[in-house]
């Protein structure tokens, strides 16, 4: 099947190559409609690995992803052919303790789409347990759906952030996750978010949306604002989404005493980390990795109304100019957020 393929470190091609095409009773055969372009991608692109997860044999790239199913599994009941899908694209071991414990996300086992040595979604057509395939409404765009699975990861940081109606948020980081976390803290009830960001592209973007305050921390003080604004007692949740190591000091210093520090962004390197500043504060520290029993929820939320994921979208590539998208992407363009590639013939 034709895919974009990613052969090594630098080096990707549009070609043929074999992919899993059996249907099983539990799965859905899947036709390919958008799939995102996540950073997950870019960096084993650019950098040929992510930790521990290497790419030492060509690999089809891509997990964020919608479609609609062509054929299902004779045990299939909730999809039919023709419906409207999005994707999770981890799939665990369902006897794992992880598994059972509803903790899922973090199951040593988990089979995560574009993870070496697992295959990814850019390409026509896909096999997938249909208990991981959400249904989509006929007013959500498949660019949408395609936005559901880093929408989780904001929806997951907003989870363990325990957020009560009322509490004011910070993110740091307004890139793709930054953004989506901030959105998920709304619709949580945060009654204001600060996104801050040194990049003004982003922010303007942030900054359209109605309970977001944009902090750019090349002209202001982060610490200085959420103080302006909380009358000196500081934000009830601070997200760092940025994955910088410069930004603890400021996540610590903005979280209010008992408040919670969800740490999203993955430093490159380790952290230095104040812990005795955290103790005098009792601040209660979350992490996240990827999401888990969220995605429905996502589409629940982008469904209603009370999510917007449209602005986000920069661009969309037809899938013949994959490789054109993967070097905007790699190339880091101020203003963009999310580019997406579409199988449809008539994306330009």
């Amino acid at each position: 099947m034709l895919a974009l393929v990613l052969e090594k470190q630098h080096t990707l091609a549009i070609r043929e190559i074999n992919l899993p095409l059996s249907l099983g009773p539990n799965d859905v055969r899947i036709r390919i409609h958008t799939v995102g372009i996540c950073g997950s991608d870019v960096h084993y692109f650019t950098h040929g690995k992510i930790g521990p997860f290497v790419v030492d044999q060509p690999m089809v790239l891509g997990h964020e992803a919608a479609g609609t199913v062509v054929e299902v599994g004779r045990n299939v009941k909730h999809l039919v052919e023709g419906d409207r899908v999005c994707m999770e694209p981890g799939i665990p071991d369902p006897t794992s303790k992880a598994s059972r414990l509803g903790l899922y996300n973090i199951d040593p086992a988990v089979q995560f789409w574009a993870t070496p040595p697992v295959h990814g979604c850019l390409t026509p057509q896909v096999i997938h347990p249909a208990a991981f395939a959400y249904k989509l409404p006929d007013h959500v765009s498949f660019a949408e759906g395609a936005l559901v699975e880093p929408f989780a990861i904001g929806m997951q940081a907003a989870v363990k952030a325990r957020i009560k109606p009322g509490d004011v948020a910070v993110v740091i980081g307004a890139g793709t996750i930054g953004l989506m976390t901030a959105l998920a803290a709304l619709a949580a009830g945060a009654s204001q978010v600060l996104v801050s960001d040194l990049m003004e592209q982003k922010l303007a973007i942030a900054q359209g949306y109605e309970g977001i305050v944009a902090v750019n921390v090349r002209l202001e003080s982060l610490v200085d604002k959420v103080a302006q604004l909380t009358d000196h007692w500081g934000a009830d949740v601070v997200f760092e989404a940025s994955g910088s190591a410069r930004a603890y000091p400021d996540a610590m210093a903005c979280v209010c005493p008992g408040g919670a520090l969800v740490l999203v962004g993955m430093p490159v390197e380790p952290v230095a980390f104040d812990v005795v500043a955290a103790q005098a504060k009792e601040i209660r520290i979350e992490t996240v990795f990827r999401y888990a029993n969220v995605y429905q929820r996502a589409v629940n939320l982008i469904a209603s109304g009370k999510v917007n994921l449209k602005p986000l979208i920069s661009a969309t590539f037809p899938f013949a100019k994959s490789i054109e998208a993967f070097e905007r992407a790699a190339s880091a363009l101020p203003g963009d957020v999310k580019l997406q590639i579409s199988f449809d013939s008539s994306a330009s």
